[in-house]
């Protein structure tokens, strides 16, 4: 059993999905396949959480039919519920996948209007909780009339609690809230860049960006999400990178609050930080092989886990060192124009892969 967990979601939604042969003006689209799931940021990091067993609890705003159909979906899930209510309707997002082409078009509505005392209440709720959770994971985005230091609040008040702040957000809200400081914030790389006014163009630039965000007390623990190319956790004294897994995706929906669930459940569960990251790679994965918004299992996040292949800060620097190397010598060996020269850095470490590694001591 895991320590308690609250999640708070203030712009929570229905999530629709659904599939059409073609995406085209004009015209209707015909949809089938439509599932309707409760959504929105940690909302989804609690739907996976309760599959995985952990002891959670959600906390959001709810408002009109729509905030009526959220309550009773999580009450279908079997997760417990602290709904507040608000004036205006609660929103829905729609996701079509188009079957001719694979791709997939994601519609997201902004929120309802929230007044000072309805997200007011959701702090309120949060500081006046008897027992206060060991973890509290705050994610998505802020619906309009929330202010932008809103999570930086929230973790002032689990601060105080000597509960552990989990964030996974973006922008001003991210930025405020990491001047407060958290334990372990998720940001993907689009949103590292934004905080840091860089580029951040290579993996040297990614490594070093996370790290000194681990370093500088803003948040302790970093879990950078990096898509196609797996990802990263820095933390003091500790830097751990994680290649991708190759799977085919059914749907990209709720792959960040899938690894997020899966690590707040093994650190919540007692484990260190390698695990709860190699969890939360598998826990990304796992939600791209599940349609629609229908999330990570825990069977796939289990099976997926054995498959994590985690690589140290030195391992990694001296893979890319070599990598570079090769392609050096490729260029000496073979003319630029040699058709026969089309052996990359890419092809070596695939066939690096094949071969036994001795072990570092």
């Amino acid at each position: 059993m895991s320590a308690p967990i609250l999640t708070v979601t203030l712009n929570p939604s229905i999530d629709v999905s659904a599939t059409t042969q073609t995406v085209t003006t004009e015209h209707k689209l015909r949809c089938t396949d439509v599932r309707r799931d409760a959504g929105g940021g940690a909302i989804n990091v609690a739907r996976v959480l309760k599959r995985l067993g952990a002891d959670c609890r959600a906390l959001y705003p709810a408002g009109g039919l729509l905030g009526r159909l959220l309550r009773r979906l999580l009450e279908e899930d079997g997760i417990a519920s602290i709904a507040l209510d608000i004036a205006a309707e609660t929103r829905e997002s729609f996701t079509v996948l188009e079957r001719t082409s694979g791709r997939e078009f994601r519609f997201v509505l902004s929120g309802p209007q929230l007044a000072d005392a309805e997200w007011q209440a959701c702090l309120d709720r949060v500081a006046a909780m008897d027992e206060p959770p060991a973890y509290v994971v705050a994610s998505g985005s802020l619906p309009p009339g929330a202010p932008e230091d809103f999570y930086a609040r929230l973790a002032r008040i689990v601060g105080a609690r000597d509960s552990r702040m989990v964030l996974d957000a973006s922008g001003q809200a991210l930025a405020a809230a990491l001047e407060e400081g958290v334990y372990l914030v998720k940001p993907n790389l689009r949103e590292l860049r934004e905080l840091t006014g860089q580029p951040l163009e290579g993996e040297e630039e990614w490594a070093a960006a996370a790290t000194r965000l681990a370093t500088s007390g803003k948040a302790q623990v970093v879990a950078l999400s990096l898509g196609h190319r797996g990802a990263l956790l820095a933390a003091q004294g500790m830097r751990l990178r994680a290649p991708a897994i190759p799977v085919k995706i059914a749907s990209t929906v709720g792959a960040g609050d899938s690894f997020l669930a899966a690590m707040v459940w093994r650190l919540a569960s007692g484990n260190g930080l390698e695990d709860a990251f190699r969890y939360g790679v598998a826990g990304g994965t796992a939600a791209l092989l599940a349609p629609g918004t229908s999330l990570a299992h825990k069977d796939d996040i289990e099976r997926l886990a054995t498959r994590v292949e985690l690589q140290t800060g030195a391992q990694r620097e001296a893979d890319a060192a070599l990598e570079r190397e090769l392609d050096e010598a490729l260029k000496e060996t073979f003319p630029a124009s040699d058709p026969v020269a089309v052996d990359t850095a890419g092809e070596h470490a695939a066939r690096r892969k094949r071969v036994p590694r001795k072990k570092r001591r």
